[in-house]
């Protein structure tokens, strides 16, 4: 899986630099912005990144960047703010905002990869259970309708007798019509099986 980038806006150069060469001497892949107006103007269409905003900045603040952001991208792409204006009812309601870190200035750069580095973490986590969901949602399109009975009666905790009597037809039957669904699910115990039930059941909620 392909590690998400940080996007950092900041209207100091200096800063903005800093940051830039911190992140890439780790290995994260960083790209900065000297405005919000001139990241909203370009924005990347990664479905997933990790954004620094500074607060006070010329033309756009950082809070009115923050609420665009969400509205365009979601929790997909969590934000990090670094200010060296802080206080308290400004880090509540940023927080509130969706924001997962208020970082004052000046501040020990392993404060800013440790932020950073959960986000990407959470990230990939993400995006690891999506794939997972992709994944049953395509395996639970090739079963066949007698086939997804047998998978929902399966998962129920059922016996082939019981899937029998239930589905009027002969327990070899179903023996054959399990063997499929294990196949077909890639799984090769219930336990399995009810794995991708719960990836299901997230999927249709």
């Amino acid at each position: 899986m392909t590690q998400s980038s940080v996007f950092i806006i900041d209207d100091d150069p200096a800063m903005r630099d800093s940051l830039l060469m911190l992140l890439r001497g780790e290995g994260i892949r960083a790209r900065g912005f000297a405005s919000a107006i001139q990241f909203l103007d370009a924005v990347p269409e990664e479905k997933t990144a990790c954004v620094i905003t500074d607060l006070r900045m010329p033309q756009m603040e950082g809070t009115e960047l923050i609420r665009q952001l969400t509205a365009l991208r979601g929790p997909g792409w969590p934000v990090i703010v670094i200010t060296g204006h802080a206080d308290v009812p400004l880090a509540v309601q940023l927080m509130k905002a969706g924001v997962v870190d208020f970082i004052e200035k000046p501040f020990d750069p392993n404060r800013i990869l440790e932020a950073v580095r959960g986000c990407l973490s959470t990230l990939e986590r993400q995006g690891a259970e999506s794939e997972a969901r992709e994944e049953a949602a395509s395996r639970l399109a090739t079963l066949t309708p007698r086939e997804r009975q047998v998978f929902d009666a399966l998962i129920d905790g059922k016996s082939n007798k019981e899937i029998a009597l239930m589905l009027d037809i002969s327990p070899r039957t179903v023996e054959i019509f399990r063997a499929k669904v294990m196949q077909k699910m890639q799984a090769q115990s219930l336990s399995m099986l009810g794995s991708v039930d719960k990836v299901d059941s997230q999927i249709t909620r």
